[in-house]
């Protein structure tokens, strides 16, 4: 799975795509979307047939094994996800934490569906993290291993120059991908047009492959390899991973471009690549070993690796943007803390980098290439993160069918049965090699889980916890000006995620410096479920308790970056108050987080949530607020 940030490419590319063509946007998608996918002829035929499945290349194998990663494709991505799932976006955008979203806004808020919704929900980005990790490695070690192929006694430079190319990777992301960007489509486009014309090279071999396309040799296989059969479905979710980026980028490039380019260009593409190899496994038993490489005529060897490399390159660096989209989301929807967000672009909004998710990423895809030290070895990690978020996908997509599509839903929900039953195949087949190294993705996202949660959790205990403490706004605010301090020119604008309560900072200003500014403003952000929040629910002005107090609520979409000074700018656009930059002061609460044996989550998960929150980025970066213009004041809360 690999959805990208590249989706979101402006802020509201779910409108409209400018003067780009139809053709430009399917060029787009093309170096974006699929190249996750792409890479997947590498090496989902070569551990088709690795020792661990027992299978013998002879006729009637081969030809289930290729009926097999036909009808996967057809049923998974073509059917599923290109023509169904995309129905379901969230005001153009796609993806499993907008899917959710979309599945939550059907259900009473704060009920036991929500609930288990959000968990679902977030799970399945928990797998997409476990994932995120695999896809670079295993790409690029199995576009490297051409070189085994090519120059045998070069194998020992496979690992450190796989290495050396994910750093560089990770350690160029700081400077943006927009430049870089601009030919992934062309060099993807040539990729999947080199994997057709290998194809039909090697279909020349044994033409009888095209047979394969009838579902009675994938029928055939599981008869004659009886019930354990099923356990070559763990090879065979390979040839669809990535299956979900097509959703997810479906906010920036529209459904259409997607589909047409799936429809006549990749799946034609991968699949007469696949009909090749299995033409040369036909003639040659031997190829098993590698027959992508093998299949390769000698004279394009060197350029075939080359470009497969540029290939795995491109796929990694749509994991790794999409990796920083979904963290926004996740920090957006409140599940992760803030962290700081640096746009490397000034045209394109969705152009972001996230040290923090860079950098961790980058130790942990380097730790599994020396780890595992072969693509044969990472495959067998391959495959549960995937099975389990597209699982999640369909029970989600069921929900969203149920609620919101009354017609529609006669011929879908039995279709997501279908799909159900097709990815709990994928899921049982991926869990017996649990040991062999699926363990990875799942721990990863276990762990990915409990920070998402923890988080969650603890911001509501937080939040609990200073409402006890609180003092209502209605009732101060009266007491205050029978008594009012000494007024000071200017704007005082207090952050709050606590409506109707007195912010601490505000109690802390009045306490310490005993002033009040001529003007104060208790300001909450809030994040909407969905992508970009309407101009007409923007913000909202109340005043409050006279003496100019005011209440403002700005809201923003779970895709968008936050702008706080920009959105009070605009207040005045529609007769709301006028905010001057240089004449206000931005006053924030620093709660320090005291963990507790016996109130909360337990103690460890206290601690937990106490380190995260002392290590958030403060909101000066995250709301965009200038820093000479905040003044931090610190309280102490236990929970």
């Amino acid at each position: 799975m690999a959805s990208s940030s590249n989706a979101n490419t402006h802020a509201h590319g779910h409108n409209g795509h400018g003067n780009v063509g139809l053709f430009g946007l399917m060029v787009g998608a093309i170096g974006v979307v699929f190249g996750d996918i792409g890479t997947s002829p590498l090496y989902t035929i070569k551990e088709a047939f690795i020792p661990h499945y027992g299978l013998t290349p002879d006729h009637a194998t081969v030809m289930g094994v290729l009926s097999l990663v036909f009808w996967a494709l057809v049923i998974v991505v073509t059917l599923k996800y290109v023509s169904i799932i995309m129905r379901a976006d969230n005001e153009g955008e796609g993806g499993i934490m907008a899917l959710m979203a979309l599945a939550q806004r059907t259900l009473p808020k704060g009920s036991r569906s929500a609930y288990a919704v959000g968990i679902l929900g977030i799970f399945g980005a928990s797998l997409f993290f476990g994932d995120g990790v695999i896809t670079p490695a295993v790409s690029v070690l199995s576009a490297l291993e051409g070189i085994e192929v090519a120059a045998p006694k070069l194998h020992t430079w496979i690992v450190p120059l796989a290495v050396l190319i994910l750093l560089a990777l990770f350690m160029t992301q700081r400077f943006g991908t927009e430049k870089v960007g601009k030919v992934f489509g062309p060099i993807t486009a040539l990729w999947f047009a080199s994997l057709a014309a290998l194809g039909l090279f090697n279909i020349g071999h044994n033409p009888e492959v095209l047979q394969a396309f009838n579902p009675s040799w994938a029928v055939r296989f599981f008869i004659d390899h009886g019930w354990h059969g099923i356990f070559i479905l763990g090879a065979v979710v390979l040839a669809v991973t990535g299956g979900e980026a097509l959703y997810a980028d479906m906010g920036h490039f529209g459904a259409k471009p997607i589909r047409y380019a799936w429809y006549f260009f990749v799946l034609p593409a991968l699949m007469l690549n696949y009909l090749g190899q299995g033409a040369l496994v036909l003639a040659d038993p031997t190829a098993v070993k590698n027959p992508f490489y093998i299949g390769v005529p000698d004279w394009a060897m060197v350029p075939m690796i080359g470009l497969a490399t540029a290939a795995a390159v491109i796929a990694s660096q749509a994991v790794i943007t999409g990796a920083y989209s979904v963290a926004r989301q996740a920090m957006q929807l409140g599940y992760i803390p803030r962290m700081a967000i640096t746009h490397t672009s000034k045209d394109t909004i969705g152009q972001i980098y996230i040290p923090g998710i860079n950098w961790t990423l980058m130790v942990l895809v380097i730790a599994l290439v020396l780890a595992f030290r072969t693509s044969t070895a990472l495959a067998s990690a391959y495959g549960v993160s995937v099975s389990g978020t597209m699982l999640i996908d369909t029970l989600l997509l069921a929900l969203v069918a149920r609620t919101m599509w009354p017609k529609a839903r006669r011929w879908v929900l039995p279709l997501c049965v279908l799909f159900a039953v097709v990815e709990f195949a994928f899921l049982i087949a991926n869990g017996v090699k649990f040991l062999d190294g699926a363990w990875v993705p799942v721990v990863l996202a276990i762990i990915a889980f409990t920070v998402l949660r923890t988080w969650r959790r603890g911001r509501e205990l937080l939040h609990a916890e200073i409402r006890k403490e609180g003092i209502q706004i209605d009732t101060f605010l009266p007491g205050l000006m029978l008594a009012p301090p000494v007024r000071v020119p200017g704007t005082a604008i207090f952050m709050t995620a606590q409506t109707g309560v007195v912010p601490h900072a505000l109690l802390h200003n009045l306490k310490h410096n005993k002033v009040l500014h001529e003007r104060n403003v208790f300001l909450t952000v809030d994040t909407m479920n969905v992508p970009y929040a309407p101009k007409e629910k923007r913000l909202k002005i109340d005043s409050i308790g006279g003496a100019d107090f005011y209440r403002v609520v700005i809201k923003f979409g779970f895709m968008e970056t936050p702008d706080v000074p920009l959105a009070l700018m605009r207040s005045c656009d529609k007769g709301g108050i006028h905010f001057d930059p240089m004449e206000t002061t931005y006053f924030a609460s620093r709660e320090t987080v005291i963990a507790s044996r016996h109130r909360g989550m337990p103690y460890w998960r206290d601690k937990l949530f106490a380190v995260m929150h002392r290590n958030a980025a403060s909101a000066t970066g995250f709301f965009r607020i200038p820093g000479n213009r905040l003044v931090e004041l610190g309280a102490q809360v236990e929970i």
